[in-house]
């Protein structure tokens, strides 16, 4: 799996700010009111070719009334459980308090690389406040300034060195399949029927799974890594602790996966937090594969299937092209056959069009069935190419992009769709002025 960074401290330190200098993008919302971060935030980073996980916690605070606190502590002691390094983070401008005391010992006692982190050290005078923090007895101690990013450089040399190469077993030629939905849809019997064994636990309560694991399958001719999640759940029901923890390793396997396979219980239809997956995976450009389990539980008519199709049709819509397999895990019955449809969905994600052939095929379409006149100028595409993404990404070159609207780009992904298999794949279409 990969590595983990969680930055912990009490409110108002500068988490939010370093966290989001880290991922290079304004995700955390970054405030002087104590306590803004109430839920950890997940962002990715790279330093020096060094890809790893960064979590943003809410601030720590001890024996305090506010109803809050106990929760934000509680997602910290998740955040250091799941870390493979953490940022103790302290405020030179306020020394050693005794909240960051009490943090200290929570930390001495968690046996993971903890690196002390000393905000808004941006003059010498700083400087020499800092040396203040040595009390704690951490070894690793690094003075940055999280607005202007001094300082930062020496302290991801010291992060990186601590991670866990040896953790990097995935290799980036192989597939990778996550299974997600919500809890008890099926998603470790279809596992256990898939690779022939009672590796997962399996039992009727809601929620048996709490970690990701990973299981290379190499059977029937498929070559795949298997990423199977604890169920999500919508945020106001997950009340447990460690079911928290595992609804953020479930998301966080959709955004490492190739292709995501969304397995619906075919008693209840598709929900709404089915569909959050849904659009989960969709904005992430991951493949999109949909197991409807326990088919053999349904009272069938004719043209059953066809009509539970069309309603997921319906309520995934606009993006539909997606392939729907109804499957009986307990009794293997179209398991292979679903898995393979989620392979054949991986290759059409990963397929690359030479650019003369897209121009050659679209650009006389195009000229028959331009973009709609606007403001009276006549919009010409002149050129289109693909970009070297790890999913399928177009740019169409015109003279005046800013006038191309929604629905010609829905225009533009349909004869995508019909001219090449990108079942299962979402689509992103770009205008660049030529």
């Amino acid at each position: 799996m990969a590595n983990i960074v969680a930055i912990v401290g009490r409110p108002n330190v500068g988490k939010s700010t370093l966290f989001n200098r880290l991922i290079e993008e304004k995700k955390a919302i970054v405030d002087p009111t104590s306590g803004v971060t109430r839920d950890r935030h997940y962002g990715f980073a790279n330093w020096n070719g060094k890809y790893f996980t960064v979590i943003d916690t809410g601030g720590y605070v001890n024996n305090s009334e506010d109803i809050f606190e106990e929760e934000i502590k509680k997602q910290v002691q998740l955040a250091i459980e799941e870390a493979t390094v953490i940022m103790f983070m302290v405020d030179v401008s306020e020394g050693l308090t005794a909240m960051d005391e009490d943090i200290v010992h929570i930390l001495r006692r968690c046996k993971k690389p903890v690196v002390l982190v000393v905000n808004k050290v941006d003059n010498s005078m700083r400087e020499n406040d800092s040396f203040d923090f040595y009390r704690t007895g951490l070894e690793h101690i690094f003075t940055i300034s999280a607005v202007n990013g001094s300082g930062t450089g020496d302290l991801l040399d010291e992060v990186v060195s601590h991670f866990n190469e040896a953790e990097e077993v995935i290799d980036d030629d192989i597939p990778r399949i996550a299974i997600v939905g919500r809890p008890n849809v099926g998603k470790s019997t279809l596992i256990n029927s898939l690779i022939g064994e009672e590796r997962h636990i399996v039992t009727p309560l809601a929620g048996t799974t709490r970690d990701s694991n990973y299981t290379h399958y190499t059977s029937f001719g498929l070559d795949f890594y298997l990423i199977d999640t604890a169920g999500i759940r919508k945020k106001n029901k997950v009340s447990e602790n460690i079911e928290f923890y595992s609804v953020m390793r479930a998301i966080r396997a959709i955004e490492y996966s190739d292709v995501c396979v969304i397995v619906l219980d075919a008693q209840t239809g598709m929900e709404a937090q089915d569909l959050n997956i849904f659009s989960l995976a969709q904005r992430n450009n991951k493949g999109v594969v949909i197991m409807v389990n326990k088919w053999d539980l349904v009272e069938k008519e004719t043209n059953t299937h066809i009509a539970f199709e069309n309603e997921i049709k319906e309520r995934i819509a606009p993006f539909t092209d997606v392939p729907i397999f109804f499957i009986s895990a307990l009794n293997k019955q179209r398991v292979l056959k679903a898995f393979q449809g989620a392979i054949d969905v991986y290759k059409n994600k990963i397929q690359r069009i030479k650019t003369s052939e897209l121009n050659d095929v679209l650009l006389p379409i195009l000229h028959k069935n331009p973009p709609p006149v606007y403001k009276g100028k006549e919009i010409n595409i002149k050129y289109v190419t693909q970009l070297p993404n790890k999913y399928p990404s177009f740019v169409f070159f015109c003279n005046l992009p800013q006038y191309i609207k929604e629905q010609y780009r829905r225009y533009l992904e349909n004869r995508l769709r019909e001219l090449y298999n990108f079942n299962g794949v979402p689509i992103t279409i770009f205008f660049r002025k030529k």
